[in-house]
């Protein structure tokens, strides 16, 4: 098999298998990364650079599986763009956990955060309480989003987090 084609197809099986994988195990997992995350990304893009360009560790191969990883990246952007149950696969939709100050328990259960993890949400916003809450979400790259009552004008800020602890909810 000619070299650079093998370097492509190599490229491409390890691409589709770390969006496969990170599908699998929660893409919220990489949205904000803590030590462990590092560590692990480090280790995988060790483990898979040899599988990628096999015995061709030249600047010609690198360059290659680079390329492919590009494209790749840009057709499966692509397509989620214009395939909206390709995109659905790829990204749940957000989850809302409150609505007019009602939290929503079974939405909380399902998505495994804690009321814990709620009200600091809700404090790190700036917001007393829950009735205050006209909308939180929690949004796709596992940000909670807020939206509150403005006491002043009817008028809603919205503003946004990091959890800490992202957790997979598919």
């Amino acid at each position: 098999m000619d070299p650079i084609l093998n370097v492509v197809l190599r490229s491409l099986c390890v691409y589709l298998f770390m969006v496969i994988a990170i599908r699998l195990f929660g893409k919220n997992q990489l949205s904000q990364l803590n030590a462990g995350d590092v560590v692990l990304l480090l280790l995988i893009s060790n483990a898979v650079q040899n599988a990628m360009v096999g015995p061709d560790t030249s600047l010609e191969g690198g360059l290659i599986a680079a390329l492919v990883l590009f494209v790749a990246n840009f057709i499966l952007k692509r397509l989620m763009f214009s395939n909206r149950s390709f995109e659905t696969f790829m990204e749940d939709d957000p989850v809302t956990l409150i609505k007019d100050g009602v939290i929503d328990q079974k939405a909380l259960n399902r998505v495994k955060i804690t009321m814990d993890e709620l009200e600091e949400a809700i404090r790190e916003h700036g917001i007393e309480s829950i009735d205050k809450v006209k909308l939180s979400n929690l949004e796709v790259d596992g940000n909670i989003s807020v939206i509150s009552w403005d006491e002043k004008n009817t008028q809603t800020r919205y503003s946004r987090i990091k959890r800490k602890n992202k957790r997979k909810y598919h």
